[in-house]
């Protein structure tokens, strides 16, 4: 498929009505560019975090928690991803050193 568009002097496009159609683009969706090999893609990105809401199902609601245990799940959770964060920034200044 190969469909032209023609970038205006403010550097905009606008995508043919084929195109919008064919991925159900409306105004004020976005849209992803992705470099690859040499190659630009354009992804449409119009999917959003609510319209996801219950795709795998009803929530489970056996999982009760009370202030402190929230808490304490939300610390651990924090000082997990710090330390997972702190492993990934050595594993490139390691790298950066060799």
């Amino acid at each position: 498929m190969g469909v032209l568009a023609k970038i205006t002097a403010k550097g905009q496009v606008t995508l043919p009505k084929e195109v919008r159609d064919r991925y159900g683009l409306k105004p004020g969706d976005r849209i992803e560019f992705i470099e690859e090999n040499g190659k630009t893609w354009v992804k449409p990105r119009n999917v959003r975090a609510v319209d996801l809401l219950g795709i795998l199902g009803p929530a489970p609601n056996h999982v009760t928690l009370n202030d402190e245990e929230l808490e304490r799940a939300i610390e651990e959770a924090a000082q997990e991803a710090a330390a997972e964060e702190d492993e990934r920034i050595m594993r490139e200044w390691r790298k950066g050193i060799e």
